[in-house]
């Protein structure tokens, strides 16, 4: 199989979705690997380990996208890209459709095999490819958070763990999964108070069970997150709905109950956001203010950290890629129910309902599709 690796083009993204030991994986199994010129350089890997790697080195994403039959890649097609996706063409990368309903679209109307790495998932319910991006994201987020609560930056003026005879920063985290718990573990370790908030009672015993004395844990209702975001310095959202959009759980008059410098780091953004003022920003132009909150919503967080990001995306997606490769898409789906759990958009129909669910969609089955 003809494997493309085109570049990243989305504001600041300096990740790349297959390194070059996994090219050579691919090459040495007797594929053809293309990769775009200068698309692992954001994160480390020169176009001379590529090439000693045996994968083919093209001057352009539209000779990628044209010579490819499988791409990979780590963010969702833009509008540039729209035109590059064909019938038949399987993209493996994260896609996020229920924040974009023109990406949606596009791609139902190119006839592609679109596999969202946020959807596969593993017999447990967990979500393997977009748990290391979590992990980052989670951990990623106190750090904006505690560097926007300065002054300088615009913030309330807190240090976040405080010093003796000075309380530390109150943290809000509404979600206790992979990015809250990633989360509620470094802003306890700079020595603030944490207060993780979720509706399942089991996830929150467990929390209560790992994490060190200063994190509480609170059933999420909208009688407590009102209560808590009018204590809060810092407020992270982490909260997730696989494949579908965050729910709205702090609108937007609920900011007038907040502190006036108080920092919003939506982690969720790239599914709408679970904060109702909450937009996709840049790492060139990160915050706004609304109501006097300060609002940090890239959508792309790991892109900050290129090289640790790309390592660990690529350890978990490499597996699924090279099975792809090795069997086809169908195949390789028809072996692994998780695998095919991945399949979003396929053939112009959509096959994961909670994107169909988004915008009102017809629901076609993958089993449907083969009929």
């Amino acid at each position: 199989m003809i494997v493309g690796v085109p570049k990243e083009i989305k504001t600041d993204e300096n990740r790349v979705a297959l390194v070059p030991a996994g090219a050579q994986s691919l090459v040495l199994s007797g594929h053809t690997v293309c990769v775009e010129s200068d698309a692992g350089l954001g994160s480390g890997f020169p176009d001379d380990l590529y090439r000693a790697a045996g994968a083919q080195m093209l001057d352009s994403a539209s000779e990628v996208w044209a010579r490819a039959e499988l791409i990979v890649k780590v963010k969702d097609p833009i509008e540039a890209e729209y035109d590059l996706m064909r019938r038949e063409q399987v993209i493996f990368t994260y896609f996020h459709f229920a924040a974009d309903e023109r990406l949606t679209q596009r791609t139902i109307e190119s006839g592609c095999i679109a596999i969202a790495y946020e959807t596969v998932q593993l017999p447990t319910g967990e979500l393997p490819l977009l748990t290391p991006m979590s992990e980052v994201a989670g951990r990623m987020a106190v750090q904006e958070a505690a560097k926007y609560l300065e002054r300088t930056s615009g913030g309330y003026g807190i240090l976040l763990g405080g010093v003796p005879g000075v309380l530390p920063a109150e943290v809000v985290i509404l979600g206790g999964g992979v990015v809250g718990s990633n989360a509620a573990t470094i802003a306890a370790g700079f020595g603030a108070h944490v207060t993780v908030l979720d509706v399942s009672l089991p996830r929150l015993r467990y929390l209560a069970d790992v994490m060190p004395p200063n994190v509480d844990t609170l059933y999420s209702n909208r009688h407590s997150i009102l209560e808590q975001i009018e204590r809060a310095d810092v407020l992270i959202g982490a909260v997730l709905v696989p494949g579908g959009k965050a729910p709205k759980l702090v609108r937007h008059d609920d900011l007038r109950h907040m502190k006036d410098g108080s920092v919003i780091v939506d982690v969720a953004v790239d599914q709408g956001g679970c904060v109702e003022s909450a937009r996709p920003t840049t790492h060139n132009d990160p915050t706004y203010t609304v109501h006097g909150v300060i609002h940090y919503c890239v959508a792309n967080m790991p892109g900050a950290v290129p090289r640790t990001s790309t390592l660990a995306l690529t350890n978990a997606t490499f597996p699924y890629l090279a099975r792809l490769a090795d069997q086809g898409w169908e195949a390789a789906c028809l072996a692994d129910r998780g695998l095919a759990l991945g399949v979003n958009v396929a053939r112009g129909r959509v096959t994961y309902r909670a994107v169909a669910d988004a915008f009102h969609l017809e629901h076609t089955s993958l089993e449907g599709l083969r009929g």
